[in-house]
């Protein structure tokens, strides 16, 4: 097989080099690509939005399927695109993909089919919008832009003041754009998150290794919200029997639903779950692999991808037996200086091999480039450095160890990540503690605190 993958970031590096894998696989190509994929992938300057230009190149190199990984082609209907002209696809098509495109469209359909989540309400003017948040007059409350906004189209806002700021700042000053031109507005959940990344044919849920996300820019959970700073997988507080009721009351309700309303879902499903003192919730969907969480899930994959990408399409991913490591995989985010804001591209990266890596770890580029044999920055999160061990422990010590050997000018990451679940695994007393005190304020009180 040649395959085409489509995305030029970390999750877009690790598909393909798990695609590389593949004993079916002979030739992988990927546009637009990045330094690291380079390495393994022939790269191609055609932008991952452009739909004609996608299928022009695709007419070119004739693959034998085409992988779209970002959520914003799949929303716009590249899968469709490439579909009538013939091509084998792994991705929903438009229809589906709605499901990451429109809050709006997610919410109404877990209302709909009784698919647990946060109370909401859904607004197009501002000033019925902030009547609202004033009359509810709970805070922190949940700001979600209808669209697409490339990860930060929610707030959290802490106060009504937050909250009328963010509204205004959404609808009347399209904030981002028409994503933003009508919100949702949501109770606040409590609880430890957790990512669950889906394979389905639209028939059959085959869920990945759960995974821990870290959002936030600095230690301790502080600084702006990004992309995602770091992951670990899996995520200790997903029991077997919260994965049971999850593939019960939200993962195949979930297919079941898109099927009844027409759009039924091919390709990877992403669950964003708030594990809350009254059961799991859907906090967001996705239509595709989630960033960085692939960076660590694939590395434990024990299967062909490529195999699973074409059962998918053929809608046998029943035939299957999907197996996993046994394990942890952990993932560190090498971030410049200054994001998730401001920063500088174009600074050359010290501890690299010629193929971008470091011994003993995965290294996934997710804003790099190659000059002239040198890679250098070309974004905010640039590398992800991902190791696996038989322990969380050990798997955070040797992510850790390759970070070490890499550097760069204002090169940036947490210090932390993984601590919150080690403490989840040893059962911390004062973790322990914390949820009860959460749990016996929520009886009292009636209301969510954030963990």
């Amino acid at each position: 097989m040649n395959i085409l993958v489509v995305g030029g970031g970390g999750r877009e590096h690790a598909i393909i080099m798990k695609l590389a894998e593949s004993p079916k696989v002979d030739k992988l190509y990927c546009t637009p690509g990045n330094g690291g994929i380079s390495r393994y992938a022939e790269c191609f300057n055609v932008g991952a939005t452009d739909i004609e230009g996608v299928v022009k190149l695709a007419k070119e190199l004739k693959p034998d399927m085409v992988v779209v990984a970002p959520d914003d082609p799949l929303v716009l209907g590249m899968v469709d695109a490439l579909q009538a002209e013939g091509f084998r696809t792994f991705g929903p098509k438009k229809d589906a993909a709605i499901i990451e495109g429109s809050k709006v469209f997610s919410k109404e359909l877990m209302k709909k089919y009784k698919i647990p989540t946060a109370g909401y309400e859904v607004f197009s003017d501002s000033e019925s919008a902030i009547k609202y948040v004033k009359e509810q007059n709970t805070y922190p409350t949940v700001i979600k832009a209808d669209g697409l906004a490339l990860g930060k189209g929610v707030i959290l806002a802490q106060s009504e003041e937050e909250a009328v700021e963010a509204i205004k700042s959404m609808i009347d000053g399209k904030q981002f754009g028409d994503s933003s031109s009508t919100v949702v507005i949501e109770e606040f959940l409590t609880g430890p998150e957790v990512s669950v990344l889906s394979f389905t044919d639209g028939k059959t849920v085959v869920p990945m290794i759960s995974s821990m996300d870290h959002k936030r820019a600095l230690d301790n959970d502080e600084g702006l919200n990004t992309g995602g700073m770091g992951t670990v997988a899996p995520n200790p507080y997903y029991t077997e029997d919260i994965a049971k009721e999850c593939m019960e009351k939200i993962f195949l309700p979930t297919i079941n639903a898109m099927n009844k309303e027409g759009r039924t879902f091919e390709g990877c499903l992403y669950f964003g779950l708030m594990l809350t003192p009254k059961g799991p919730k859907v906090i967001e969907y996705n239509c595709r692999f989630g960033d960085p969480e692939t960076q660590v899930v694939l590395p434990m994959l024990d299967h062909d991808l490529a195999e699973i990408f074409e059962a998918i399409y053929d809608h046998r991913l029943a035939d299957l037996d999907i197996k996993w490591k046994s394990g942890c995989c952990t993932c560190v985010v090498m971030a410049s200086g200054g994001y998730p804001v401001k920063y500088e591209k174009g600074i050359e990266i010290s501890g690299l091999d010629d193929k971008g890596q470091v011994e003993g770890a995965f290294v996934y580029h997710a804003g790099t480039k190659l000059s002239d044999g040198k890679f250098l920055t070309n974004g905010g999160r640039v590398l992800g450095v991902t190791c696996n061990a038989l322990t969380l422990q050990g798997a955070l010590d040797k992510s850790y160890e390759a970070v070490k050997k890499i550097s760069w000018k204002d090169e940036h990451h947490r210090s932390d990540i993984g601590q919150r679940a080690l403490k989840a695994l040893h059962n911390d007393p004062l973790d322990l503690e914390y949820k009860q005190d959460m749990e016996d304020y929520i009886e009292e009180n009636g209301v969510y605190l954030r963990q």
